[in-house]
């Protein structure tokens, strides 16, 4: 498929839902407009099934091949995590250890996160990290008290959010929830758990079930101190399966488990974006730092989903908590969450755009509707017209396999 038709199909999609999220079409940044500056006739991406051609296939040494960067002005930039190293941010890992950052005249600093950083307010700060990590709805609910953070590169396309019960508690459904100990974390990780509940099941926390704030992990399900626990797809899930089955001295299985994935609920939210403050983007050059910094970094996912095993090394090197065969499982479950990208990778689906807004306002995490410029479509759009002959869809994408090691070792 040619790159053109790539940004024509996304500019057209991002216009139509224009009319439902902003106040007016016109308020709407451009992207037809950048997009025809930028794309210059006859550049191809990716075949239009999705799988890389010859020229987009990796090259000889591994690395997603593509038109070379034209640099720009150095720049230092930071780059704050939601979370410690783990292959939930191996792309950026991939784009350093590449050299695509490097490529784009670019020194990236990369700030690890943990329980006690609050990414979006971390983010936030006039004096903040150029880039942060973090999830829509928690950015959403943070403008609403004056951040001015910008979603300029939406890199999950799907929640990872699940719920996780044992087999024999029957909670396969929100509904189930009533009465029970509910397990989810806090600092806004929770909103789709308790959406769901309260959306799909008229269940609010304190009244309904017993909301409990568990730790970061699974302690609480696998001591059954709580009877359901919020987890990721990518890391708490494998936490149980890397456990051992006290009664019998062997590891748990799928089997073994309820799972509620809030995809099915219909009240997923979009989660790792990339966010930068307006008031920093439209300062000098910053801007095309900025789509620099999306370039190099989709780059690196792209690497990713076709190095899987690279990316793990570049986690573990980054100093990830836990072991590398929970790294490895990370890393094959992230992957299903950014591929395939419809609309192009980073680029913002709009109708899980408006989902997001929907259920964020229905949950009460946010009053209103954002603003129109609480997402810029065109930071993205025009990184990926800089990134020719590479599969930028992902569409013949298929997840792989992965053992389940104990501990995640």
């Amino acid at each position: 498929m040619k790159t053109r038709k790539v940004i024509a199909l996304v500019a057209s999609a991002l216009f139509a839902a224009t009319a439902c999220t902003a106040p007016a079409a016109s308020q709407r940044p451009s992207v037809a407009a950048s997009a025809s500056q930028a794309v210059p006739d006859g550049s191809a991406s990716g075949a239009a099934s999705g799988s890389p051609d010859a020229s987009g296939s990796p090259d000889a040494s591994g690395s997603p091949s593509g038109s070379a960067s034209t640099g720009g002005e150095a720049a230092t930039v930071r780059l704050q995590l939601q979370w410690a190293p783990q292959a939930q941010f191996a792309g950026y890992f991939a784009a350093e250890e590449q050299g695509y950052y490097e490529a784009e005249n670019l020194t990236v600093e990369i700030l690890d996160g943990g329980p006690t950083v609050v990414p979006q307010q971390v983010g936030s700060a006039p004096g903040g990290p150029e880039f942060t990590i973090a999830w829509v709805p928690k950015v959403l609910e943070a403008r609403e008290a004056g951040s001015d953070l910008v979603d300029i590169a939406q890199v999950f396309q799907r929640s990872g959010t699940l719920s996780v019960s044992w087999k024999d508690s029957g909670i396969d459904d929100p509904c189930k929830f009533e009465g029970k100990k509910v397990g989810v974390w806090d600092f806004g990780n929770e909103y789709e758990v308790t959406a769901a509940a309260q959306i799909n099941c008229g269940l609010v926390a304190g009244e309904g079930y017993e909301k409990v704030i568990q730790p970061f992990d699974m302690t609480l399900l696998l001591s059954r101190e709580i009877d359901v626990a919020e987890a990721m797809i990518y890391n708490e899930y494998a936490q149980v399966l890397e456990a051992a089955n006290p009664e019998t001295g062997e590891l748990y299985k799928p089997e073994d488990l309820n799972v509620i994935n809030y995809n099915d609920q219909r009240t997923a939210m979009l989660q790792d974006a990339i966010f930068a403050r307006k008031a920093w983007l439209s300062e000098g050059t910053n801007r095309d730092t900025a789509v620099r910094f999306v370039r190099a970094s989709l780059k690196g996912w792209i690497y990713c989903r076709d190095n899987p095993d690279d990316c793990v090394q570049y986690t573990t090197a980054a100093g990830s908590q836990l072991g590398a065969g929970h790294q490895r499982w990370m890393m094959n479950e992230i992957n299903p969450l950014i591929w395939p990208s419809p609309l192009g990778v980073g680029v913002v689906d709009p109708v899980q755009w408006i989902q997001t807004v929907r259920v964020a306002k229905q949950a009460g995490v946010i009053k209103a509707d954002p603003s129109f410029d609480a997402y810029d479509p065109t930071i993205a759009v025009e990184a990926l017209a800089g990134m020719t002959d590479m599969d930028l869809l992902g569409a013949n994408f298929e997840k792989g396999s992965v053992e389940v090691t104990p501990g995640g070792n």
